[in-house]
């Protein structure tokens, strides 16, 4: 249902304008002084990571283990809205919680991130064998796209849905998730701040998103077709995957459902030809050596911070380099993403959606990265790509790719089902989240009501304009990774003050529920 003539004076402009006018003012200063804005990110990069790289990592921790406590609490059977089946099917409600999230990115990194951490120096140990390599390999991207990232998506999503179902409250927005916290301040200037900051920092971490992972998708595209890579072919990219998601979006969440599902098919897809042309037995084996040492080692990856790098007798700042990016990196993308899990969850209790959002979120994350991940490893560990090498030299991530790509005997068909899922997962996410930003631009939300299409095709264009400016700044990695880890600290204070905020509520309704039951 979308707004009626009479009500379209409730759009909120300025939760719509403001971050428009901040983003085009920092997508100028990046294309117009990109040597300044360079040296300016990594000034900040050695404030947010040397000084608060621990603030991210404990906060991490301390989410994930509230959301396992909460599944399993006196609180874990509070319903989420009052129909009596889920809004959704499995299938449907998992399809679009993993398509929702960063499944584009999580397509990419499952490539190549493993090779970065093979050259690299884990805990600290030096010399490693070829064997310890290898474990180091297939396991931290597990870690690094496991329980503790996906907690920053599962807990504010069960919070949101219990403001918008239980609490029926009519404004969708991080500012009115704080209420019991902040009161009467979520609607004066502290609500606003913290909504346009909101907006801001998530299409910062967006811009990541699209700034890592486009180059790849153009380079297939090229490599495919035959046609030269440019900056030209990369922008035009980012425009059709706009336009794919703005159509998607202006459906609503039956257009995002159905992509959602043709996203998974593309996906199973993919992966059943690494399986059948791959070393199947390899990336079976390796990947179930890579949950267990997760699961042995949990707790050291959660809480290592490399203090030897402080005092100078060595060190890798591998933590900082990679987790602490990660959460960061997670956390900026809380904005929409919960959102939008806690709007399909309607009719599931806190624990099944606590639960089933663990294990839809790791089921497709795992699998991506144990079969395409620990693929890349087998030609490393063969001698047949040197992908951390390649790395190591210089080479694009995205060449890298192409390289392993190259080892199946059926690259051709596999570098176009890699486009056309990059695309399909990219719409699947971005429409999501657009659906969710654009009903911040609402003063109020009805029940079943949704944003103007108006509103939603604006926010799906102001999505792309950072990316934009990024690649033409032709932006590296640990400049990516900043601009992710400074927008994610207010955020992670913002998403403290939420979760706070939900248990008070939960513990006050609980209160009241039991007096009238008495």
């Amino acid at each position: 249902m979308n707004l009626p003539k009479s009500k379209k004076g409730q759009i909120d402009w300025t939760l719509t304008l403001a971050p428009l006018l901040i983003i085009i003012v920092l997508s100028f200063l990046l294309f117009m002084f990109p040597e300044v804005s360079g040296s300016a990110i990594e000034y900040l990069r050695s404030i947010f990571v040397g000084d608060f790289g621990s603030f991210y990592m404990i906060f991490g921790l301390g989410v994930f283990l509230v959301a396992v406590w909460l599944a399993f609490s006196r609180y874990g059977h509070i319903k989420l809205g009052a129909i009596e089946k889920p809004r959704f099917n499995n299938f449907a409600w998992g399809a679009m919680i993993f398509t929702s999230t960063m499944a584009a990115d999580i397509l990419y990194w499952s490539l190549i991130e493993w090779a970065y951490y093979f050259g690299a120096s884990p805990f600290g140990i030096e010399d490693l064998s070829q064997a310890q390599r290898q474990d180091f390999a297939s396991t931290y991207p597990l870690f690094h796209w496991g329980p503790i990232p996906w907690s920053f998506y599962i807990l504010p999503a069960v919070a949101y849905g219990y403001m918008m179902f239980v609490k029926k409250r009519k404004r969708q927005t991080l500012s009115e998730a704080c209420r019991s916290t902040i009161g009467k301040h979520a609607d004066g200037a502290l609500g606003k701040a913290i909504d346009i900051f909101s907006i801001v920092g998530l299409l910062a971490g967006t811009a990541t998103t699209f700034s890592l992972a486009t180059p790849l998708l153009s380079l297939v595209v090229s490599t495919t077709l035959g046609i030269p890579q440019s900056t030209a072919l990369t922008i035009l990219i980012l425009a059709i995957i706009a336009l794919v998601y703005t159509i998607a979006v202006t459906l609503g969440l039956k257009g995002i459902s159905k992509l959602a599902n043709l996203c998974v098919i593309i996906f199973l897809a993919l992966i059943a030809i690494f399986l059948f042309f791959g070393p199947t037995r390899y990336m079976i084996e390796s990947g179930i050596t890579g949950v267990g040492k997760l699961v042995n080692d949990f707790f050291s990856m959660a809480t290592w911070m490399d203090p030897l790098r402080v005092s100078g007798e060595g060190g890798s700042g591998f933590p900082q380099d990679w987790t602490v990016f990660y959460w960061a990196y997670w956390i900026a993308w809380f904005v929409a993403t919960p959102f939008f899990i806690g709007k399909i969850s309607e009719g599931r209790t806190i624990k099944q959606t606590i639960i089933g959002g663990f294990t839809c979120g790791l089921l497709g994350t795992f699998t991506s990265f144990i079969v395409f991940g620990n693929f890349g490893l087998f030609q490393q560990t063969q001698g047949n790509v040197d992908a951390a090498g390649m790395l190591a030299a210089g080479s694009s991530p995205s060449e890298v790719i192409i390289q392993i790509f190259q080892q199946l005997p059926v690259s051709g068909i596999a570098l176009v089902l890699l486009a056309i899922a990059m695309v399909a997962f990219y719409a699947s996410t971005f429409d999501a989240i657009t659906l969710v930003v654009a009903e911040y631009s609402l003063k109020k939300l009805e029940p079943g009501q949704e944003p103007p299409k108006y509103i939603r095709v604006f926010w799906a264009l102001i999505f792309i304009i950072l990316p934009i400016a990024l690649i033409f700044n032709e932006t590296t990695l640990s400049m990516l990774q900043t601009i992710s880890i400074v927008a994610a600290f207010p955020l992670a204070i913002i998403m403290g003050i939420i979760i706070f905020s939900f248990l008070k509520d939960l513990r006050n309704d609980t209160k009241i529920e039991n007096k009238k039951s008495t």
